[in-house]
């Protein structure tokens, strides 16, 4: 195993170009002298957040919203892209009122992870909100998302839902279990 030392990029590519997304091809060069070409997907600098909101200390807040990549209508956290210079607590309280209508006054790192790394760059935050209070911002979304309040003792409840099946959501339910210190899931 070569450890830490990571391929040498013998040349890069931009093979395909969306209003959303662009393809580019590496060409590496392992440690032991192997060379691949693989393709990924660009991600924005700027990255982005899913919140985890505690309306109170029962009961968790979710959306119900239309999934192009599935055409379905998923059940997951509030989530978004970090704007150009925003933190990502700014983007954290701000797609919290475009997409549940309340803000957060304690907002809590929980972590970072990264959705298929072998082909995307894009890290997603993953913060837990707490002390919320009714305040609405008009979001980009082309229909009214439904707020879905569902009981933080109910997990198995929700992991049985086959709308609930996004594995970021997922993640950040067992990462605010862990943060709430919930003993049973």
């Amino acid at each position: 195993m070569s450890g830490d030392k990571k391929p040498e990029i013998l040349s890069s590519e931009l093979v395909a170009k969306s209003r959303l997304f662009q393809v580019e091809q590496l060409h590496l060069r392992f440690s032991n002298g192997e060379e691949r070409h693989y393709e990924r997907m660009r991600g924005t600098m700027s990255g982005a957040v899913m919140v985890v909101p505690m309306l109170d200390e029962e009961t968790m807040l979710l959306v119900r919203e239309y999934a192009a990549g599935t055409h379905s209508y998923e059940l997951g956290f509030p989530k978004g892209l970090i704007d150009p210079g925003e933190t990502a607590m700014e983007a954290a309280n701000r797609e919290l009122q475009e997409e549940v209508g309340y803000a957060a006054r304690s907002l809590e790192p929980l972590h970072q992870v990264a959705l298929a790394p072998s082909y995307f760059s894009a890290r997603m935050e993953i913060l837990l909100a707490k002390d919320l209070y009714p305040s609405r911002l008009e979001g980009d979304e082309p229909e009214p998302l439904e707020v879905v309040p569902w009981s933080i003792h109910d997990l198995d409840g929700l992991l049985a839902r086959s709308d609930f099946s996004e594995s970021r959501s997922i993640s950040a339910l067992f990462l605010a279990q862990k943060r709430l210190k919930l003993n049973k899931v």
